[in-house]
Order: structure tokens, then C-alpha cells, then sequence
């Protein structure tokens, strides 16, 4: 397979040891070395660029582990060149490590350093379960691993906010803020990303983002598949945690926030934490979550468990642009479809007034009704909303109004589309470009200290008061959920 052409170019070619712990793990495999042989094919890796993936047991010899890792990105890379892989795959090597004894992998980090040579940069990618980053970055610490080194800690960034405030502590102690890159992928998704250009860079959107225009929003990333034997980590997480305060609150502020002050990576988080600073906790009365049914008979979950594998929550924000509009965010397993995507939903226009609805209040929910309980004139036709595809790419779509064709007078519903963005080929995965922020110094796809926090804050009353998990189908569209077609009412606003 020939490389995709990309506008992306490297940034610094000094060399680079990545240190990858985790590495036989489900994320590893599936989208981490991916990630990195399609930076390598695409010759965006430094000529001097190796791997150390790391785990408490040895699959073997270093061939081996090669071996894996081959396999693992030709499952992932439809269509990749075989050669290609083996050529990448010769510079990893595997090092046992646990969070009670690390010398050993110390002892191959400062081998392969001094084999790299002068202006070696060292990554340490933390892939592992939330309960085990505190103590394997306090291992990184003991063996002098973490010394000028930059930490790369994949999400969940703690449990809750003490737990996130306890571990942003010790990433504190361990590097300066520049060294921590806290990651959620969600951030670097081209398809999420282009949310904001679309919404800022076009006047015909710019102009009317926001409540006069907005009568509700809907972030929705259902998933096909079930928990694929990760019982041990959905017992502990839930879909909850996994999904609403990282990858889905990720996606609110690329709709949401205000335009960054200036093309600054700083600028841009800085933006996030605003929006989010302006943000209600979540209320649990306008929370749903769901258990797929079958899902108490999986390995390793209790007979009994509550555990949530659907979640979905109505998100209110308290500013100017966005007071009274309902965001709704909506994920969960085992469902009937995988398409992930945003829904804008606009207010009708009334020919009595071209300008558009007057401000905003509480007094609209998230099925676009009013608070008198009638129905909005534009709920459910194509006309007034915009459709934008979350996957890999995005795709977009947008309702319009034209004039009915022939002698009878009307309006009829008809789609402006635009599927793929173009030089969508030369577009990254997200965990290339994940790692290629990473290696270039450009960090606006990393999560801040403070937004962590926040978002956790925001979680907080939900994980006090989780609603009880409702009972749904496998390969059903989950439990009714208020915003989401054919679903009953939600409870009124308490605060409108």
C-alpha cells in the first residue's frame, strides 16, 4: 500500500526514544503502534526514532514482541505493506517493568539514549488502568525514568476530582507543565477539530452560532460493539466516566467555545477551560444511562451489577451565546448503529421576522419544544439542521429550504452536502496526530491541569446520584432519551 499523501511535516528531526507502557495491551495494539507506523510510512518519524513498549510480563524475545506488533497494525491497517511493517517493527524492543521494580527498564532506556545519541528526546506514554498511573509514574520517578522526560498520560486523568487532583499533583512534582501532555484523542480527531473552522471561518455560520439561531444540539457517538472481554475495566469505569467528562465534553468545546484569541496552542486550551468554566455541573434528573441486556452474563461482571454501558446528559451553559440552549451528549455499547456525529438544530425562520427568534431563555429543552409544551415548527425536518460526521473525517450536511418546483407554491426540504472534506487523503488518525503534536511541540490537543479538574467538578454530582441503569437491547438505539427522536419528555428545567 502507498502512503496517503499529508500536509504535515516534521517538525524536529533530533532523535526520540518513546517509551510505551501498556504495550500489549488492547489500546497499544489497536491504535497506538498503528498510529506510530503511519507517521514512519509517511515519513513524519525522525530518522533516529525507536520504542521500548513495556508490560509486567515479557511476551518473549524481542522478535517476538516485533512479531506482535506487526500482526497487530496489519489487523488494524487494512492494506498495509508487509516489508513496510518489518522495517518499523525493527526498531522496537520490549523491556519488563512494574510499579515495584523498574531497573531493567531503565537499564534499556539508557542504552538505547546513548545509542540515539546527542539531543535524545525520551516520551513516556502511560497507556495503563486508571488505578495504576499513581504508582507507575512514581516508579518513572524511583528510576530516574521521568528525568527530562515528557509525560504522556492517557485519559482518564483520575477518577473523580480528588483522585485528578491527587495525580495532577504528582505530575507536577515529576516535570513542568510543558512536559505533561495529558491525552484524550478525542481532541485530535481531524473530524473534531474542523468543528471550529467550520463554525468560525464561514460568516454564513459565524453569524448566527448561537442561541438567537440554536434551538438545540445533539454530540452523539454510539458504538456497535460490546465491551469485547473489558469487563474489568467497564466494572471499574463505566461508560460515564469513560466517555462524558473526557471524549464527549471534548467534542461540546470544539461546538461551543469561543473562538481562541489567536492561532496560539495556549490560546485554544485556554478557550476550552473558559467555555467549560461556564458550564453547570450535570444534573442527574437530566441524566440517563443504560445496561445492555447480556451484559451481567460477561466474563468477569458481577451477577448484580449496576454498571452502566450507556450514558447520555443534558448539558446547559451560562453565557451569552449559549443561555437556554440544550447540548445533549449521547454514548453507550451494543447499540444498532455507529455513526458518529454532530446535529445542530436550528430555530425556524419566521417570515414575520427575517432577523431571527429573540434571546434565548431556559424556555426551550432539548427536543426543541417550547415551554408551553408545543412543538417546535422545525422538529425533525432537514431544513434546519446541520449534520457534521465525527468519524475519522468529517462529513457535512446541511438542511435547506428552496422553492417548491412547479406551478404549486411552497417550500420543500432539500441537503447541501459535502462528503469527504477535501484532501481528506492526506488526513492522520487521530493517535498520529496525537503523537505528532507531541513530537512537534504543538500542544492544543492536550487537556490541561485545570480542565481536568473542571470537567471532573461538572461530573461530580452525577457520580453522587447516578440514575439507575435502564435495561436495553442489543443492537437497539438504548433507552428513550429526551432530545433524541421519539423519546419522551425531560424533566423541566430546574434553573429556567
Amino acid at each position: 500500500m502507498t502512503a496517503p499523501p499529508t500536509t504535515a511535516a516534521r517538525a524536529d528531526d533530533r532523535p526520540v526514544l518513546l517509551v510505551l507502557f501498556g504495550a500489549t495491551g488492547d489500546l497499544a495494539r489497536r491504535m497506538l503502534f498503528p498510529a506510530l507506523f503511519e507517521l514512519w510510512e509517511r515519513d513524519l518519524l525522525p530518522d533516529r526514532f525507536e520504542v521500548i513498549g513495556s508490560g509486567r510480563h515479557s511476551p518473549g524475545t524481542d522478535q517476538d514482541f516485533r512479531h506482535d506488533v506487526v500482526e497487530a497494525v496489519a489487523a488494524s491497517a487494512d492494506g498495509a505493506d508487509r516489508a513496510a511493517l518489518e522495517r518499523f517493527a525493527e526498531r522496537v524492543r520490549f523491556a519488563t517493568a512494574s510499579a515495584e521494580d523498574g531497573a531493567g527498564l531503565a537499564a534499556a532506556v539508557e542504552q538505547r539514549r546513548a545509542a540515539l545519541g546527542e539531543g535524545c528526546r525520551t516520551f513516556l506514554y502511560l497507556s495503563v488502568p486508571p488505578g495504576q498511573t499513581d504508582a507507575m509514574l512514581r516508579m518513572t520517578d524511583r528510576e530516574g525514568l521521568a528525568r527530562d522526560a515528557t509525560l504522556m498520560v492517557e485519559k482518564p486523568v483520575g477518577e473523580d476530582v480528588d483522585t485528578a487532583r491527587a495525580l495532577n499533583a504528582l505530575l507536577a512534582d515529576l516535570a513542568p507543565e510543558e512536559r505533561v501532555l495529558r491525552v484524550d484523542h478525542f481532541l485530535a480527531k481531524e473530524s473534531v477539530r474542523a468543528l471550529l473552522a467550520l463554525r468560525t471561518a464561514n460568516p454564513w455560520l459565524a453569524g448566527s452560532w448561537d442561541a438567537r439561531h440554536i434551538a438545540s444540539v445533539l454530540i452523539d457517538v454510539p458504538e456497535k460493539i460490546d465491551i469485547e472481554g473489558r469487563a474489568a475495566f467497564m466494572e471499574r469505569t463505566g461508560t460515564f466516566r469513560d466517555m462524558i467528562p473526557t471524549h464527549l465534553c471534548q467534542a461540546l468545546a470544539a461546538v461551543a467555545m469561543e473562538p481562541p484569541s489567536s492561532d496560539d496552542p495556549e490560546a485554544e486550551r485556554a478557550a476550552r477551560l473558559r467555555l467549560f468554566e461556564q458550564t453547570r455541573p450535570f444534573d442527574p434528573a437530566r441524566t440517563v444511562f443504560g445496561q445492555y441486556e447480556g451484559y451481567r452474563e460477561e466474563d468477569g461482571v458481577a451477577a448484580d451489577s449496576t454498571t452502566e454501558t450507556f450514558a447520555a446528559v443534558e448539558v446547559r451553559i451560562d453565557n451569552p451565546r449559549w443561555q437556554g440552549v440544550p447540548f445533549l451528549l449521547r454514548t453507550g455499547k451494543a447499540l444498532d448503529s455507529a455513526d458518529h456525529r454532530l446535529t445542530v438544530r436550528f430555530h425556524p425562520t419566521d417570515p414575520a421576522d427575517p432577523t431571527g427568534r429573540p434571546d434565548s431563555t431556559d424556555s426551550t429543552d432539548s427536543t426543541g419544544r417550547t415551554a408551553d409544551g408545543g412543538a417546535d415548527r422545525a422538529e425533525g425536518e432537514a431544513g434546519t439542521e446541520l449534520v457534521v460526521g465525527l468519524s475519522a473525517t468529517a462529513d457535512v450536511r446541511f438542511g435547506v429550504r428552496l422553492s417548491r418546483p412547479g406551478p404549486r407554491p411552497g417550500l420543500v426540504d432539500g441537503v447541501l452536502g459535502l462528503e469527504p472534506l477535501p484532501g481528506a487523503d492526506a488526513s492522520l488518525g487521530a493517535y498520529a496526530q496525537v503523537f505528532h503534536h507531541a513530537l512537534s511541540g504543538d500542544h492544543r490537543v492536550f487537556t490541561t491541569a485545570a480542565e481536568v479538574e473542571r470537567l471532573w467538578e461538572l461530573a461530580a454530582p452525577v457520580l453522587a446520584d447516578p440514575p439507575p441503569a435502564v435495561r436495553y437491547p442489543r443492537g437497539s438505539s438504548g433507552p428513550e432519551v429526551p432530545g433524541v427522536p421519539g423519546a419522551s419528555d425531560p424533566a423541566p428545567d430546574h434553573e429556567g
